[in-house]
């Protein structure tokens, strides 16, 4: 995908899937995807072509929709859900199975920031692997979850308290042969060695 000369950015391509049998079925409505779509809007400068998937606690569905998205020339592919103890949560073992590499530091990352809400979040098994050029990421299920993981938390003045997980993510995808992508430091400061640092178009 080439620059886009209108916004002067790289655009790019995500898959947010949410992982539900519930809400996959029309039980009740799903609020994991509108979360993701809503948080990454916010915090990315790029045009943004989403590819989003609402899919049951499947193990064999779950990995064939993220090698799909791959496929599709998505860069960064997030899920939403399925990554508890409980028996039908299978997230993090669907997206094992389709690893090149495992990129751990995410996870425990993402454990760090909920620990400081509740103790459960131990009970959390959310993973980030690399298939091909692409960066996949569990996330927790809840939105407000979502955004805390993605965003960190901030202190009264603003000031940065917790990085969250998405600062470390452009440099991540630069590395892995994706399109440069921009934050906006309102949101999301990301962080570059100097020398990956594109100058402002």
């Amino acid at each position: 995908m080439k620059m886009d000369p209108a916004s002067g950015f790289d655009p790019v391509r995500i898959g947010i899937v949410s992982v539900s049998d519930r809400a996959s079925t029309g039980v009740y409505e799903d609020k994991g995807l509108p979360a993701l779509q809503d948080w990454l809007t916010r915090a990315l400068r790029n045009p943004i072509e989403f590819e989003p998937r609402l899919i049951p606690d499947e193990q064999a569905t779950i990995s064939a929709t993220l090698i799909e998205l791959v496929q599709a020339g998505c860069s960064l592919v997030l899920t939403t859900g399925g990554t508890g103890p409980a028996p039908r949560d299978v997230t993090p073992e669907a997206t094992l199975a389709v690893a090149h590499k495992e990129m751990p530091g995410f996870g425990e990352q993402m454990r760090q920031i909920s620990l400081r809400f509740v103790p459960t979040a131990i009970l959390s098994r959310q993973v980030a692997v690399i298939r091909d050029q692409a960066l996949i990421l569990n996330l927790p299920g809840q939105p407000k979850a979502i955004a805390e993981t993605l965003e960190g938390l901030k202190n009264a003045d603003g000031t940065q308290a917790v990085p969250g997980i998405f600062a470390a993510v452009p440099y991540c995808i630069d590395l892995i042969g994706g399109p440069y992508l921009e934050c906006d430091e309102a949101v999301c400061k990301a962080f570059r060695p100097k020398s990956a640092i594109r100058p402002r178009r």
